[in-house]
């Protein structure tokens, strides 16, 4: 260690102990690393919808559109299946009966029957639908940035005491931050957050931590004066706001309270369902209404054990190989139902409908025509749909759009649109104009060619 004396601050500091200073200010998560890196152009990208917020309900594998919101009951039994519809509150809207919770609510959102794209591998579905361009490529990490991360970057200069960018994972197979780097990437939080004893690992201050902050913030003024004497350019100016930041975060009782799913009532728990999907649909909620922009919350991995798991596709992925289709949908559906249904009432009970858009999806549908095979597990003949991005069915409720009504249609057999047929990228405008983002906006990829955030795509006319 050298011998040199501070410039102008009593006792030596080395470099080991500020740098283990910084870990542990932020519970060595690195925080502050992550925040700073998003400092660089923190004022370039404001716009006047800062307020407004999406939550994305991902279903990752891609959901059958014939077991849940576009039914064809007159089509042949082969491709209508067993499953029956039902009328709901909205006239003329009919959904699946293992819904029964969403036809109390479907005044509240509207149906996009008529989405289509080419793309019938996941991770190239994924990256078609969540960045809407496409890819070659079967990694699960793409080369373009999801709309996750450009939400993230686009409103990196908001400050609301929340992170900006929360999501169950810490990318959607398929989706990722590309040339946008690892500093547009979520908050992540996993498993099942209304779990008893849950805490928030990236909120959370190991025992007598918190009692050291004070001593780590005392450490950093000591360098006041080093900082004025190596660093005219503001460098360390900007680190010290970014580890305020992190900082800010890790002891925020705005941050602690927006994840502390027990200031909720045990009734609004409840109604949610006591399960992986509901409280993580109740987190969302509570993390947009406390101010953060952009909320990825995954329902694919149902909370079964034992039996029911060897049964069961890990996702919606409900191929006849590896799950049985009714068998799946009878144990996926009451769960899901009774997540975003309570999510749709709370959105609009709450107000929230004016300033949050609520996003259902996956990365396609599955084919119209089931198919029968041996199961890989029990090796009996059982029904399945395979990959089919032709046609795919999309939920959105609030963004102050108009709601009880479907978007487009689908051919007889639920083959491919009829009416109105539309991309992945007249959605994904959509959601940009709501949150008052261009979508012409150019980053730099890697070879240093602009790329703007949608290569095309227009805002849906009936959702504006």
């Amino acid at each position: 260690m050298s011998t040199h004396k501070p410039f102008c601050c009593p006792g030596p500091v080395s470099r080991r102990s500020f740098l283990e200073a910084g870990y542990l200010a932020l519970g060595g998560l690195g925080l502050s690393d992550l925040l700073r890196s998003r400092a660089v152009a923190a004022t370039a990208n404001s716009t006047n919808r800062d307020d407004t917020s999406i939550i994305l309900i991902w279903l990752q594998g891609g959901p059958s559109h014939m077991e849940t919101y576009d039914m064809k009951p007159d089509a042949p039994i082969d491709y209508r299946g067993l499953l029956n519809p039902i009328a709901t509150n909205a006239p003329g809207i009919e959904i699946c009966e293992l819904l029964p919770l969403h036809a109390k609510v479907a005044d509240r959102f509207t149906l996009i029957r008529s989405i289509t794209h080419e793309k019938s591998q996941h991770a190239r579905g994924s990256v078609r639908f969540l960045s809407g361009r496409k890819t070659l490529s079967v990694n699960p990490i793409s080369e373009f940035p999801t709309v996750g991360p450009i939400v993230s970057r686009m409103r990196e200069h908001r400050r609301v005491g929340v992170p900006n960018y929360v999501a169950s994972s810490a990318r959607a197979y398929g989706g990722g931050s590309a040339y946008l780097g690892e500093s547009a990437m979520p908050f992540v939080v996993g498993g099942n957050p209304g779990a008893k004893g849950y805490r928030v690992p990236n909120l959370s201050l190991a025992g007598g931590l918190k009692n050291r902050l004070d001593d780590r913030r005392r450490l950093l003024k000591s360098f006041d004066c080093l900082r004025r004497d190596i660093d005219a350019n503001g460098t360390m100016e900007s680190m010290d706001d970014i580890n305020q930041q992190a900082l800010s975060l890790l002891t925020s009782d705005k941050a602690r309270d927006a994840f502390d799913l027990t200031k909720e009532s045990e009734a609004t728990r409840d109604r949610y369902g006591r399960h992986k999907w509901g409280q993580r649909a109740l987190l969302a909620r509570r993390l947009v209404e406390a101010g953060s922009s952009f909320v990825t919350m995954g329902m694919s991995n149902p909370d079964v054990t034992g039996a029911q798991r060897t049964r069961t596709a890990a996702n919606w992925d409900i191929h006849a190989i590896n799950g049985d289709l009714y068998y799946d949908m009878g144990l996926r559906l009451p769960h899901f139902d009774r997540a975003v249904s309570a999510l749709i009432e709370d959105i609009h009970q709450r107000g929230l409908d004016e300033k949050v858009m609520l996003v259902v999806a996956g990365e396609f549908g599955r084919t119209p025509r089931i198919t029968t095979q041996p199961g890989t597990i029990s090796k009996v003949m059982q029904p399945g749909r395979d990959h089919w991005p032709g046609a795919m069915s999309v939920l959105v409720s609030g963004g102050g759009a108009p709601m009880g009504q479907v978007i487009g249609a689908t051919t007889s057999k639920g083959e491919y649109p009829r009416d109105n047929k539309l991309d992945p990228n007249d959605l994904l405008a959509t959601i940009y104009r709501f949150l008052g983002i261009d979508q012409n906006h150019a980053f730099l990829d890697r070879s240093g060619r602009p790329m703007p955030i949608l290569p095309y795509g227009n805002p849906i006319a009936e959702l504006i």
